[in-house]
């Protein structure tokens, strides 16, 4: 009976402690992992942008979001509520003096924010620019569109739509980095490829759809045999196609516009606009917090080589993508 006792207590202890070696060796296993790509809720990351209001923005905040729930960490939404590059170079300087774990900017202007970028960066806070760059800043890292490309590429969908040969312009904003290099895009395609097709006007829409529209019938009545417009931004596109309507020149004055505001959608559906550009605005928030993540938690490090050349390891420029959006295919962009 002492013998059969004994049995059982060596097995029951045995059990014991087989399940006392498989828990901690699960939660061994679990530590691990977090640990390789996780952060803590007290960790902040902050993206600060302009027009934060506007439709815009909604995707790539989304995919900052969506980044900071797989790290497990925090994330501010700030910038500027005009377009307004002192308000957004205040906003920004007030987050650096917060101390954040990391900031992701878009520059309303391509020189304004350098000294406040720069003076983050020097004080230990990881910055990485999308959407729109500040190159000469210190900043980590550009995520964005490739706006040059973007631009080629509406020039070469104008001339498919509008034909080869007849007169165009543009309504941009003629300050900001991205939408130059989406004019320069356009306008040396067109010289390059298309010279039958002439770029007769280019005009600061502000990002405004009024003035926007305002600038689209100037440009109608300057130039009566107009075929086509390239707005380098969504609040244009609407603009420029309102003027269209007004002044009844559907199907014959093409607009290719930029980025999917429902507004814009609806004006591909209804066909006002014959095509927009949509980037890939999630796709630059997610790898932006992506980025900051790595920067902060030096896993980046690299290799002794570019430790000791001072280069950041993570890729210095990411293209985040373009896709065209016609009437055929509109549906797939209005949000979910």
């Amino acid at each position: 009976m002492k013998k059969l006792l004994l049995l059982y207590l060596v097995l029951i202890v045995t059990f014991m402690a087989y399940l006392y070696t498989a828990y901690f060796r699960e939660s061994d296993d679990g530590l691990n992992a977090v640990t390789g790509l996780h952060g803590e809720r007290e960790e902040k990351y902050v993206m600060v942008n302009f027009l934060t209001g506007i439709d815009y923005w909604k995707n790539a905040l989304k995919g900052f979001e969506d980044a900071a729930e797989a790290l497990g960490v925090s994330v501010e939404y700030r910038g500027s509520t005009q377009y307004d590059v002192h308000e957004e170079a205040m906003v920004l300087e007030q987050v650096i003096a917060r101390k954040p774990a990391g900031i992701a900017v878009s520059a309303i202007n391509s020189e304004a924010l350098n000294a406040a970028i720069d003076k983050a960066v020097e004080a230990g806070i990881p910055v990485v620019m999308f959407d729109s760059d500040a190159p000469n800043s210190k900043a980590l890292s550009f995520l964005g569109t490739d706006n040059y490309s973007a631009g080629a590429a509406a020039a070469r969908l104008m001339a498919e739509l509008a034909g080869t040969e007849g007169k165009v312009g543009i309504i941009t904003h003629p300050n900001q980095l991205n939408h130059q290099e989406r004019t320069k895009g356009f306008d040396e395609t067109l010289r390059g490829e298309y010279p039958g097709l002439e770029l007769v006007s280019i005009a600061d829409g502000k990002g405004d759809q009024l003035e926007s529209e305002k600038q689209a019938l100037t440009m109608m009545r300057l130039h009566p045999d107009l075929s086509g417009i390239f707005v380098t931004e969504a609040n244009g596109g609407v603009g420029a196609g309102n003027a269209v309507l007004k002044e009844g020149k559907l199907g014959q004055v093409r607009i290719i516009s930029f980025d999917t505001n429902k507004g814009t959608l609806d004006m591909v559906k209804s066909g006002t606009i014959a095509a927009t550009l949509a980037q890939g605005t999630w796709n630059m928030g997610y790898w932006s917090l992506m980025q900051l993540f790595h920067a902060h938690h030096e896993r980046s490090a690299g290799t002794p080589d570019s430790q000791d050349s001072g280069a950041f390891p993570l890729p210095a420029y990411v293209d985040t993508g373009i896709s065209v959006v016609t009437r055929a295919n509109v549906d797939r962009f209005y949000a979910k």
